[in-house]
């Protein structure tokens, strides 16, 4: 018996192709901030990249305020997609970071998230069979609002 199961950089499959096909697309979404402006990488990240800019679907964006911030202490609901888009320069986007709430998946963490870290070029960085793990810790710290950080670090 053979078992295929997405490695890192391998081309993205299953659920890990389902996020990062939701993920290209920026219909509907609002950006943190209602800005698409790229933002410095914070101090208190983990990702490798320079630049960042992140945005939400219409079911995530209703848990921000009306300047497009995290509204404290929310829970997103089921259905929310946020995609935080990593760039190695000011033009070049490198790779999606993605977290959706989709609950009663094989993929969904603890509380109810899919992880998802996949390369532009369609390649995985991370499989979300993984669960986040080499990224919960980052996002469980003190400030952080059901895993954002977009409020404690680009407040």
């Amino acid at each position: 018996m053979i078992i295929n199961s997405c490695k890192k950089d391998d081309k993205a499959e299953g659920i890990d192709k389902e996020l990062l096909d939701m993920s290209r697309s920026t219909n509907g979404f609002v950006w943190y901030k209602k800005s698409s402006a790229l933002l410095n990488k914070s101090s208190g990240t983990g990702h490798s990249f320079p630049y960042l800019r992140t945005r939400y679907n219409s079911i995530a964006a209703s848990k921000l305020d009306s300047n497009g911030i995290i509204l404290p202490g929310v829970t997103f609901p089921e259905g929310s997609l946020i995609v935080k888009e990593l760039y190695s320069n000011t033009s070049t986007l490198s790779r999606y970071a993605i977290l959706y709430k989709k609950s009663g998946r094989a993929e969904t963490d603890a509380k109810g998230w899919i992880w998802g870290y996949v390369n532009a070029d369609g390649t995985v960085a991370s499989p979300a069979s993984e669960k986040g793990n080499s990224c919960i810790n980052c996002h469980s710290q003190t400030g952080s609002i059901d895993y954002m950080l977009m409020n404690k670090y680009f407040p």
